[in-house]
């Protein structure tokens, strides 16, 4: 399958990558007949996805199989008056209908729009009505079923509400039975262009309402690098990404690239994440290919690794949020495995990237991928030098990447406050060794100025996680008025440090820092919280705890 994108398909070098790699894309591209029906054309049994849950259910599916239920639902959202344009949000976590849905919505051109399960009724509101929401597909689960249900009195555009499963609330359609009772499906003439929505997400920053990201329909083609030269995938890989199917991630590494390689995706249906439950799964479908969060490999390194056979796993991926190097090799001590870091926003596909042919340097995202142009640049727009920190940002004077955004939905000054001039501004800064590494800072508004040096909020935190009292923090500036700014840390405790919360242990913890990185950048001040503010999505809020600081 990659031979019809792709002229070369194996790469030995970055400098061979960037020269020779190159997407051909076909006109009116559409996912779900051009790789899900040309897989089940060409090879009908080959298993697409291996799903399975929490309760022992276990169920195999081949493209085969998904081209019939796509086609299913394609034809069931048409008999409902479903079509081009159409907005439907789904909220399923990690449910196969889930992919059953969003194919059958690509192949009438509708808009598919990935919810979590955490939305309340205020969220589920503001994106029914910012969206135009037409129809919402949920999974039977009663607190979000009664969290729709109280939306819809000022939720005017939508019409439908189904759910999945076996019970049917009230003014609610059956999903499951709607795909049974399908008529026989009849492929539109003209179901999209290239440059039609596709994928609408509403991504949560710090501040404000969600934005919402819109994808068109060649942004599929932008996840060949995301599975084949990150996940480094090919037709006989069982790949795990961990990721509700609510967000951005669960596209990056459950469907898109992995299929258009021929991978198998496995999905583990769960209801709360248990580092034993996960470690098992892999042991027990020899799952070859793992990818999530730093986090999760944080609790996997807590774990007793010995006591799982994780011999058929040979590659390891994370992003999501910066990888702290004690995890990385705690991790590669327990396993034998390196894990392969990389750096993308919901905006976009994965646009920095440890290559399989690299060394991974922990705590590095890696180098540019070459699908994009990436600088980094200074406050005043000039490029800056190796060593030097300044913004991610993409340059699209030469070309416009695969994968990058096509703007916030009906927002053109947002859209504009990023990207302007044939520069899209990430918002993150970083900076780059003279091997080509990119090292992960923070966010632009996050750097903290103290006593003339700039202190990235990751790399003390990277600091403060090798201590063993540390399970979660976040490093923030507080106004000095000597220094311009100090350092602070607000710790999350682990449970055998809860009751040693005092000064003799932020001492300690000082102490560590100051050995660990540049003495300037330990933490000055320190607080200790039972959790950290987040966003819905996870992301720490650390304005929230620079406002709550300055207001004291």
């Amino acid at each position: 399958m990659l031979e019809r994108y792709l002229s070369q398909t194996e790469f030995s070098s970055s400098e061979d990558f960037s020269e020779h790699y190159k997407v051909k894309i076909p006109d009116n591209f559409n996912f779900g007949y051009d790789i899900v029906d040309e897989w089940a054309k060409q090879e009908p049994t080959k298993r697409a996805l291996c799903w399975t849950n929490d309760k022992g259910e276990h169920i195999d599916f081949t493209f085969s199989n998904l081209k019939e239920q796509s086609d299913r639902a394609a034809s069931y959202f048409t008999s409902l008056g479903i079509g081009k344009g159409d907005m439907v949000m789904l909220i399923l976590k990690r449910r196969y209908e889930f992919w059953f849905a969003i194919i059958g919505l690509h192949k009438i051109g509708a808009i598919a729009i990935p919810a979590t399960h955490l939305l309340t009724k205020k969220d589920i509101i503001y994106r029914n009505n910012a969206a135009g929401i037409k129809a919402i597909i949920s999974t039977g689960d009663e607190t979000v079923i009664q969290h729709v249900n109280e939306a819809m009195s000022e939720s005017p555009s939508v019409r439908y509400r189904m759910v999945v499963g076996s019970n049917t609330p009230e003014g609610w359609l059956n999903f499951d039975e709607g795909l049974k009772q399908a008529a026989p499906f009849a492929r539109p003439a003209h179901p999209n262009t290239n440059e039609d929505i596709m994928l609408l997400y509403f991504t949560s920053g710090t501040t404000g309402e969600p934005k919402m990201v819109t994808h068109n329909f060649t942004y599929p083609l932008g996840h060949i690098v995301t599975a084949k030269y990150w996940h480094n995938l090919n037709e006989n890989s069982l790949h795990l990404t961990v990721a509700d199917t609510g967000w951005a991630k669960a596209v990056w590494g459950k469907l898109y690239g992995q299929w258009i390689v021929g991978a198998c995706v496995f999905v583990y249906d769960h209801e709360k994440f248990s580092p034993d439950e996960m470690l098992r799964m892999i042991e027990k479908y020899k799952v070859t290919s793992f990818c999530a969060p730093p986090t999760v490999f944080r609790f996997f390194i807590r774990e007793d690794l010995s006591k799982y056979d994780l011999s058929a796993l040979k590659y390891c991926t994370t992003a999501g949020e910066a990888l702290n190097p004690s995890v990385y090799e705690a991790f590669l001590q327990g396993t034998g495995v390196k894990m392969m870091e990389a750096f993308g926003q919901t905006e976009t596909t994965p646009t920095i990237i440890t290559f399989p042919w690299m060394e991974p340097k922990p705590g590095s995202m890696g180098v540019p991928n070459p699908a994009y142009d990436i600088d980094l640049i200074d406050a005043e727009g000039h490029s800056v030098e190796d060593g030097e920190s300044g913004e991610i940002v993409i340059r699209t004077d030469k070309w416009r990447p695969l994968g990058l955004f096509q703007g916030y939905y009906k927002d053109e000054a947002l859209t504009k406050e990023v990207y302007h001039d044939n520069v899209y501004h990430t918002g993150d800064v970083a900076w780059r060794d003279e091997d080509g590494y990119y090292w992960f800072i923070g966010r632009t508004d996050d750097v903290i100025k103290s006593s003339g040096y700039r202190i990235g909020p990751f790399e003390v935190e990277s600091a403060l996680m090798t201590h063993p009292a540390v399970v979660e923090c976040a490093i923030t500036g507080v106004p000095d008025e000597i220094r311009g700014q100090v350092v602070k840390a607000t710790i999350v405790l682990a449970k055998e440090y809860k009751d040693k919360a005092n000064n003799q242990l932020v001492k300690e913890i000082q102490e560590h820092v100051k050995k660990v990185t540049a003495p300037y950048k330990y933490p000055r001040i320190i607080e200790f919280v039972s959790e950290l503010p987040k966003t819905i999505s996870g992301k720490i809020k650390r304005r929230e705890i620079r406002d709550t600081d300055n207001k004291q």
